[in-house]
């Protein structure tokens, strides 16, 4: 197979009540783990790099590995761009062959982020690709980008209804109440904002901040709509702590081929739960 867009599993999941996980990823490891992980599940899935990511590992080596993936997995596989604010990075991107962006003006009023959004589905669809966007604003840390509680936004239905028709994006990340990074209080999920957004919005939508929600407000999101779910601080944390802990214990390993495997099999456990808890195992 080869790098596909988002269209069609998340048409697919919405018209089968399940969602697609969204694994933010940094390396070659840890886009090992997810395909590997997914592959063995029958599960489609996304990989999402921030800008942090494509700055660290370069735009052009993340495309060529995530392209020998496709080639060894018979699963969908899309590469993401997650969070992304600058178009010269999405154009970079699109050229490269990724087929999956988020556009993310929503820092920008409204009516600016609808100028933003169109000019990157004008780009996108003229090439095969498909387009997220946001409204509303999540809370939180993403990359080096921080919003305060206080500067969160929950999306307006009424206002996201009209963004879909005037933008043309394939799919809407929304701000019902969760947030980037793990929750220092139990987070509280607004499910009829959610409900009223669906009622008026026809294109799939999307869960961010899905790090430490329980398997049941998700699974709820799902049954209300939500086709993607992004799962980014949970897959980082057991990889860190179990490489930690593999140093620690021998001073003297040195061989990154060793002493990295506990840490992908670490990260591959929550990989797999993730999975189980969007319910799109078996789906292909």
């Amino acid at each position: 197979m080869s790098i596909v867009n988002t269209k069609t599993m998340l048409l697919h999941a919405q018209k089968n009540q399940y969602a697609v996980p969204a694994f933010n990823i940094h390396n070659l490891e840890t886009i090992q783990v997810v395909v590997q992980t997914a592959a063995e599940m029958g599960s489609p899935v996304i990989l999402a790099g921030t800008p942090g990511t494509f700055e660290y590992a370069g735009r052009d080596y993340v495309q060529a590995i995530v392209d020998a993936a496709t080639k060894r997995y018979n699963i969908p596989i899309a590469l993401h761009l997650d969070h992304h604010e600058k178009l010269t990075d999405i154009w970079e991107s699109i050229d490269l062959g990724t087929r999956s962006v988020m556009i993310d003006a929503s820092f920008e009023p409204y009516e600016e982020n609808i100028v933003t959004t169109k000019k990157v589905v004008a780009y996108a669809h003229r090439n095969g690709v498909t387009v997220e966007a946001e409204l509303g604003r999540l809370g939180g840390r993403e990359d080096d980008m921080v919003v305060d509680s206080v500067d969160a936004r929950y999306t307006d239905p009424t206002q996201a209804a009209d963004f879909v028709q005037k933008t043309g994006i394939d799919s809407l990340a929304i701000a019902i109440g969760t947030a980037h990074g793990m929750y220092k209080s139990e987070p509280k999920i607004d499910f009829e904002r959610l409900k009223a957004i669906r009622l008026v919005v026809d294109i799939p939508l999307v869960l961010h901040g899905a790090s430490g929600i329980s398997w049941e407000d998700v699974r709820k999101t799902i049954s209300l709509g939500i086709c993607k779910v992004n799962i980014a601080t949970e897959l980082k944390m057991p990889f860190a702590a179990t490489l930690r802990q593999t140093l620690a214990a021998d001073a003297a390993v040195d061989d990154p081929r060793k002493y990295m495997e506990p840490s992908k099999a670490a990260m591959a456990k929550v990989v797999r739960e993730k999975i189980e808890m969007c319910m799109s195992n078996g789906r292909y």
